[in-house]
C-alpha cells in the first residue's frame, strides 16, 4: 500500500473504532461522526447484509459519504489546480477520486478487526472542528489520527485525516501537483481512469 493510501485506510478503521469510544471528550462534531460510525457498525454487524456482500458494499458506500466530503477533499487535494480546471474536468475528478478513496474505505473496513479508538479532543474554529483520537491496537501501540472537518450546514464533514503527522490531503496534493506541473487536469484525469481499471 502506498503512503498516499495509508492515511486514508488507517483513517477507515478508526472511524470504525469510534463506537467503543462513548467515555471520550463529546462536541457537536464528535457527536454527529460518532452516530455515523454507529451507522457503519451496525451495517458491518447486520446478518442479512453478511450474506448480500453487494448490498452491503452499496450500504457502506452511503455510510463513507455521510462521514466524508469527497469533493471537498478532491478540491483541496487539487489546492491551486482547482481554480484551472474546467467543470467537466472538476466533476471527472471528484467522481474518480471518490471511487478510489471509497474503494480503500471500504477495502479495509471489511477487514476490521477489533482495534480501539479513544476520542481525546475536540477543537472548534468557527466553521471548521478537529476532532482529535488515538488508535490503540491489540498490542496496546497508540497512533494519534485527527480528523479536520467543516460544517456543511447543519453538519459536521471530514476534509482531511492526519495519522501520525501525515495528512491525506497533503499526500495526494504533492503527488497531484507533481502531475499537474508538467500536464494538464486531463492526463490527471486519465491517470486516475487508469487506476480505476
Amino acid at each position: 500500500m502506498t503512503r498516499r493510501h495509508r492515511a486514508f485506510v488507517l483513517a477507515s478503521v478508526l472511524a470504525l473504532g469510534l463506537v467503543a469510544a462513548r467515555e471520550a471528550v463529546a462536541g457537536p462534531a464528535s457527536d454527529q461522526m460518532r452516530s455515523r460510525i454507529d451507522r457503519v457498525v451496525t451495517i458491518l454487524e447486520d446478518p442479512i447484509l453478511k450474506v448480500r456482500p453487494q448490498e452491503r458494499r452499496v450500504a457502506l458506500q452511503g455510510a463513507a459519504t455521510d462521514i466524508f466530503d469527497f469533493p471537498e477533499i478532491t478540491r483541496r487535494s487539487l489546492g491551486r489546480h482547482w481554480q484551472t480546471a474546467t467543470p467537466a474536468e472538476r466533476d471527472e475528478l471528484v467522481q474518480l477520486f471518490t471511487v478510489l478513496l471509497e474503494r480503500s474505505y471500504l477495502g479495509r473496513i471489511e477487514q476490521y478487526s477489533g482495534e480501539r479508538i479513544s476520542i481525546v479532543g475536540e477543537t472548534l474554529d468557527g466553521e471548521l472542528a478537529t476532532v482529535r483520537t488515538r488508535l490503540v491496537s491489540k498490542g496496546g501501540t497508540e497512533t494519534p489520527v485527527d480528523y479536520r472537518l467543516h460544517r456543511a450546514g447543519d453538519r459536521w464533514m471530514a476534509y482531511d485525516v492526519n495519522v501520525e503527522g501525515v495528512s491525506l490531503v497533503a499526500n495526494y496534493r504533492a503527488q497531484f501537483n507533481k502531475i499537474l506541473q508538467t500536464s494538464s487536469a486531463q492526463v490527471l484525469v486519465q491517470r486516475l481512469r487508469t487506476k480505476q481499471e
